[in-house]
């Protein structure tokens, strides 16, 4: 049984660790190993399972009743820690090691074009507030906590309150050059960094503004 000392957090949570490590298991397992009623426990892997976190299977016993065994989907994956980060440097300084900082530079300049590629399409047949809205929409998807707003001078601004890849971009400014770069690419506008959450900023601030040749909606890809 899981000894009171070592419990931390929410029943919940505990549920959810026990599942990540000694899963799948039954309601009964979990209530011993929690020390609580299986009532209890029952109703928090229902709220498991109507979240997407849990799921059940039903195995079949020689003799007896069937068992429900509970166990993890792939969307509670996001409720542990991770360290991709520390990996993708370790790769990036492998990289730097063996082939210099210009391989390093052509790998980002590949995730670029790859971006380009898949969002490009998106920003087609769109005056400048509805790209700068589609970014935000898109970069929002990703984890940066994004926002925009326009300026009285028409101008419009973007701001991420979040960095994903923050702890490579310090060590790899190219990241951030080539984020700016797409940026522009999609938007069809200059865009210029004005704050930056790897030079220590709060956020990472946009200033957006249109470029006078090109006051056409269309954009090429």
């Amino acid at each position: 049984m899981m000894k009171k000392g070592q419990e931390s957090g929410s029943t919940r949570r505990m549920i959810m660790t026990l599942l990540k490590m000694k899963g799948p298991l039954t309601i009964g397992a979990l209530a011993e190993e929690l020390g609580i009623t299986e009532m209890g426990v029952r109703r928090h892997v229902l709220q498991l399972e109507q979240e997407a976190l849990a799921k059940t299977k039903v195995v079949r016993q020689a003799m007896g009743r069937p068992l429900h065994v509970y166990s993890l989907t792939e969307r509670a994956e996001d409720h542990f820690p991770k360290s991709y980060h520390n990996l993708a440097l370790e790769l990036l300084r492998e990289l730097d090691h063996g082939s210099g900082q210009e391989a390093v530079n052509v790998l980002f300049e590949g995730r670029r074009k790859r971006m380009l590629a898949q969002y490009g399409p998106m920003m087609e047949n769109r005056n400048l507030e509805e790209r700068v809205a589609e970014l935000s929409s898109i970069q929002n998807a990703g984890g940066y906590m994004a926002e925009w707003h326009q300026d009285e001078d028409g101008s419009y601004v973007m701001q991420e309150y979040n960095c994903p890849i923050r702890q490579v971009a310090t060590q790899y400014r190219k990241a951030c050059q080539c984020e700016q770069a797409l940026f522009e690419e999609l938007l069809g506008a200059k865009v210029t960094r004005t704050e930056c959450m790897a030079e220590g900023g709060q956020s990472c601030r946009y200033a957006i503004v249109p470029r006078k040749k090109d006051k056409s909606p269309e954009m090429s890809v």
